[in-house]
Parts: structure tokens; sequence; C-alpha cells
């Protein structure tokens, strides 16, 4: 699985790297990343759940 966010679409809130820390995290620019390619097994559900509860569904899956 991997995960990548939208630059164009985030808005920055950070509710990606407070629900999956292992695998997103906030730049510099105050927008999010993805620094975990490909997703672990154990952080696959929560990066689901990241994807799911992006307010701007700034966050895409690929198996």
């Amino acid at each position: 699985m991997t995960a990548k966010v939208d630059k164009s679409a985030c808005i920055g809130c950070g509710l990606c790297s407070s629900t999956c820390p292992n695998v997103f995290r906030m730049e510099d620019d105050g927008l999010a990343s993805v620094y975990t390619d490909p997703v672990p097994d154990a952080d696959k559900e929560s990066v689901q759940e990241a994807c799911e509860s992006c307010p701007v569904s700034a966050i895409s899956i690929e198996d």
C-alpha cells in the first residue's frame, strides 16, 4: 500500500499526522506529506482512517 497527499488540496489541518504519525508529517510549508513508503502493515488501518477523515480528501491510497 502507498499513500499520497495532494498538496494542492491539503489545508494543513494536521489530522493525518495525528492519526498516523508513522506515515504522515507536517512539513515546513504547513502541509502534510508522506514519509514512509510503502506503508508498513502495522500502519495500514490508521492510514485508511486518516484518508477517510481528511476534511478535503487530499489523501489517496493505492494497493
